[in-house]
């Protein structure tokens, strides 16, 4: 079957631009947590209860989506989503207290998934047979700005100036998408109406079933995030600024494997890539646990990132092929995966290492890829069970006109 085609007007650049910004932040905040518990003088556990405020903005955002498109639509829960993330991380640069940047950190991230999750149903609607093509290029697109923000962070640190002014790089780029967008005169259009052979609000079961892989590989995502760089500097003996911008090496290798992932998805079915990618994550982490050196455990985080690339876009684009023509509510309840994983397993992680040390403690994520790979074998052995739509959308997944 030929890939789709994928043409990338100007909403498309602007829904880009969208997922462009929260990519930064979210891939920034990650390192600046150990920098966090340093300046905050608090144990593991407790600077993880950062994820954990993830957690909790993200289900809020899941549970408000909907209602909100609803009524104000998409165009204007986008803007709001973007303000108040801007909003956000201005607020961090003044906040030091605890209890102030966990607080910010909800409300960041509440305001980045309201984003994303408009922005997700946005591509689904507008490009149709090509939407799982153009929501993986959005995600790669995603990656590319996470990996400049740990190595701006880095910078930042290692010449003094703390990691501040990286993260409020975001902010910037916020402004600078809101006049983009009033200058090209680019709006987010509303909602295309639910299907009249779908229960509004309801989801298939089969949908729940990417559901359950979305939380196992969302969880070894944020594992990583938060903790690598505490990781690289207790085992492989990284210089802070180094395990600070060292995150950037997964960021690194998604990046590039959702863009080269497509010729996989052309010869194979969705849960058996998915599959493939969950070997190269397991076999990532394996190099980058027992490395002692940083540029050998660095190496091993590029394998992981290669793996990752495809988790969370054939995730998502399979939970949106069941949802019975409801993208919006869809990715709105894919948020209540990512934020059981913000909340349970960087702070179960947490928890665990201030007993056992970081080291021991990451073991978690080869026990998520694990449970991630059961249900991916259930899918392979039952496609049809799941879902009819897989095997005509998943080619398109990766599969784009990069010219």
């Amino acid at each position: 079957m030929p890939p789709t085609a994928l043409v990338r007007d100007r909403l498309t650049l602007l829904t880009y631009g969208h997922l462009a910004v929260f990519g930064y932040f979210l891939y920034g905040f990650g390192p600046v947590v150990p920098l966090l518990r340093e300046e905050q003088h608090t144990s593991r556990g407790v600077a993880g209860l950062h994820g954990t405020a993830f957690a909790v903005g993200t289900v809020v955002s899941g549970l408000v989506t909907p209602w909100l498109v609803g009524r104000l639509g998409r165009q204007m829960v986008a803007w709001i989503g973007l303000s108040g993330l801007a909003t956000g991380i201005v607020g961090l640069w003044a906040a030091h207290a605890l209890w102030a940047t966990i607080t910010l950190a909800a409300i960041c991230a509440t305001c980045g998934s309201l984003v994303v999750n408009v922005i997700i149903a946005t591509i689904a609607d507008h490009h149709g047979p090509a939407g799982p093509a153009a929501i993986s290029e959005v995600n790669a697109v995603a990656a590319g700005f996470g990996l400049v923000s740990p190595l701006v962070i880095g910078a930042a640190v290692a010449i003094g100036l703390g990691w501040r002014p990286g993260m409020a790089v975001a902010a910037g780029m916020i402004v600078l998408l809101l006049v983009a967008a009033r200058v090209l005169r680019v709006r987010i259009p509303a909602a295309q109406p639910v299907p009249k052979a779908t229960t509004a609000g309801r989801l298939p079961r089969s949908y729940w079933v990417a559901w359950l892989c979305l939380v196992a590989t969302t969880s070894v995502e944020m594992c990583l995030s938060l903790w690598v760089a505490d990781v690289l500097r207790t085992h492989s003996h990284a210089s802070p600024g180094v395990a600070t911008a060292a995150l950037s090496a997964i960021v690194a290798g998604m990046f590039a494997g959702r863009l080269a992932g497509g010729r996989l998805l052309l010869r194979w079915s969705a849960p058996r890539v998915l599959l493939g990618a969950l070997t190269v994550s397991a076999t990532g982490f394996a190099v980058f646990w027992l490395a002692e050196a940083p540029w050998l455990a660095t190496l091993g985080l590029v394998i992981i990132g290669l793996g990752n690339a495809l988790h969370f876009p054939l995730g998502i684009s399979l939970a949106v092929a069941r949802s019975g023509g409801q993208p919006d509510l869809a990715v709105s309840r894919g948020a209540f995966a990512t934020g059981l994983a913000f909340g349970v397993a960087p702070f179960g992680l947490g928890v665990v290492a201030d007993g056992v040390g970081p080291h021991t403690a990451v073991l978690l994520v080869p026990a998520l890829l694990a449970v991630a790979a059961v249900i991916a074998w259930r899918l392979a052995q039952r496609p049809a069970g799941v879902s009819p739509d897989i095997e005509s959308a998943a080619p398109a997944v990766l599969s784009v006109d990069l010219g």
